[in-house]
C-alpha cells in the first residue's frame, strides 16, 4: 500500500506512542501536519500520537500543532479520570444491591497501556450473567436520562447516565456465525461460572475483567463484528496489540489455537496480526502465529480503515434522518452487501457466509417489529 506523507507519518507517530523509542521523520508543510492530527482524531488515537510526538527527531513540529496535540491529550486525560471515578462509583452501587458485573473493553483495556489516561474512552461496557444483567436494568434504568430501546435478543441495553453512556451486555455473542457465537458462549461461561478473571484496582473499588485468554478472543471477535459489519478503526487494534503485549507470557497460546480453529477464522487472525505486527509495531514474538506470508491482506485491512474511518465515521449516514424505517433498512442492507463484496477481495469466503448471516438475521428482526 503507497502512503502519502502525512499518512506515513501519522503511523510512525501511532508507533512511537504505543512503544516508546525516538522517531524520526522529515519536515513536513503546515498542511501534512494538519492531515496528522486530522487522521489521530478520526482514528480515536489523539493521546497516542501526542506521545509519539515527545519523541520526535529530525524535524521541529509547528507550535500550534504540538499545543493542539497537547490540549486534546490533556482533554483526553480529563475525561478518563473523570470516567473512572463514575465507574468505581457506578460499581460500588451496584455491589451494594447484590449485583456482580464484568468490565469489558475500554477502560479495562486501557491499563494495557503505558499511559492509560491518554487512551481515548469510548462508552462504559458491563458484562453480566442473566440474572444480574435483569437486575442492572432494574437498579439503573431509573437513574437513566436517556434509554435506548433494548435489544432482547442478544441481551445489550445502552442507557445516559450523567452523560455517560454505560451499555449492558448479558451476552458476548457478535452475530457472524454460529460456529463463532458458539466459542464466546463457552467465553462467557468460563467468565462467569468457572470465575476466569483479572482485576484491576481502580483507587478503591476492584474492577474485574476477563482473563487475558477470554479477553483476547472476545477483543478480536468485537474487531471482526465491526470490521464486517460497518467498519473498525485502528484504536481497537491498538488496543488487541497492548492487550497481547501485556500477556504475552501467560496467554495460554494451546487454548487460543483451539479456539480460533473452532471459530474458523484463523485467516482473519493471521492478516490482522500482519498489519499488527508490520504497521503498528508489535514485537513479533508477542502476536500468536504470525504469518509474514499474510501482508497484502494487511494491506487491504488498512486501505479499507484509512478510507472508511473509526466505526464507519467516513460514510454518509444521512440517509437515517431522512427516510423513513423501510427505506432506511433497504438501503442499510444495500450498503452492508456492497461492503461485503469488497471485503470478499480479503476474505471471500467468510465475508459472503457473514453477510448471509447478517441478511437473514435483518429480516427476522424486521418481519418480528411488523
Amino acid at each position: 500500500m503507497i502512503l502519502d506523507n502525512s499518512k506515513k507519518t501519522f503511523l510512525e507517530l501511532l508507533r512511537a506512542g504505543l512503544w516508546g523509542g525516538e522517531v524520526w521523520i522529515s519536515k513536513l508543510e503546515k498542511h501534512e501536519y494538519e492531515e496528522v492530527y486530522r487522521l489521530a482524531e478520526e482514528q480515536s488515537v489523539v493521546g497516542v500520537v501526542a506521545l509519539g510526538l515527545e519523541n520526535i527527531k529530525g524535524a521541529k513540529v509547528p507550535k500550534p500543532i504540538a499545543l493542539t496535540f497537547a490540549g486534546c491529550a490533556l482533554q483526553i486525560e480529563q475525561r478518563n479520570q473523570a470516567m473512572d471515578y463514575f465507574l468505581g462509583q457506578l460499581i460500588d452501587k451496584l455491589r451494594e444491591s447484590n449485583i456482580y458485573t464484568h468490565l469489558v473493553k475500554g477502560q479495562g483495556i486501557a491499563q494495557c497501556y503505558e499511559k492509560p489516561l491518554w487512551r481515548a474512552s469510548g462508552d462504559i461496557d458491563f458484562f453480566l450473567s442473566r440474572d444480574n444483567y435483569e437486575r442492572a436494568k432494574e437498579l439503573l434504568l431509573p437513574m437513566a436520562s436517556y434509554v435506548e430501546i433494548e435489544n432482547d435478543s442478544t441481551l445489550h441495553q445502552a442507557l445516559t447516565i450523567d452523560s455517560w453512556v454505560v451499555e449492558l451486555h448479558g451476552s458476548l455473542r457478535c452475530g457472524l456465525s454460529k460456529r463463532i457465537d458458539k466459542v464466546l458462549d463457552e467465553i462467557q461461561d468460563s467468565i462467569i461460572f468457572r470465575g476466569n478473571v483479572r482485576s484491576w484496582m481502580n483507587e478503591n473499588s476492584q474492577i474485574f475483567l476477563p482473563r487475558e485468554d477470554e479477553d483476547v478472543v472476545y477483543v478480536f471477535s468485537h474487531i471482526l463484528q465491526h470490521f464486517f459489519k460497518g467498519g473498525i478503526g485502528i484504536r481497537q487494534l491498538c488496543d488487541l496489540s497492548r492487550l497481547l503485549w501485556t500477556y504475552k507470557d501467560s496467554i495460554n497460546q494451546s487454548l487460543l489455537l483451539k479456539r480460533l480453529k473452532s471459530m474458523k477464522v484463523m485467516t482473519e487472525w493471521k492478516a490482522f496480526g500482519c498489519l499488527i505486527v508490520d504497521t503498528l509495531g508489535l514485537p513479533s514474538e508477542a502476536m500468536p502465529f504470525y504469518d509474514k506470508s499474510y501482508n497484502r491482506k494487511a494491506d487491504k485491512i488498512l486501505s479499507y480503515i484509512l478510507e472508511v474511518g473509526n466505526f464507519g465515521h467516513n460514510k454518509d449516514v444521512s440517509y437515517q434522518s431522512e427516510l423513513p424505517a423501510l427505506s432506511r433498512k433497504m438501503v442499510t442492507f444495500w450498503r452492508q452487501a456492497k461492503d461485503s463484496f469488497r471485503l470478499a477481495s480479503i476474505f471471500p469466503i467468510d465475508a459472503s457466509t457473514f453477510l448471509l448471516k447478517y441478511l437473514s438475521d435483518g429480516c427476522k428482526k424486521a418481519i418480528k417489529e411488523h
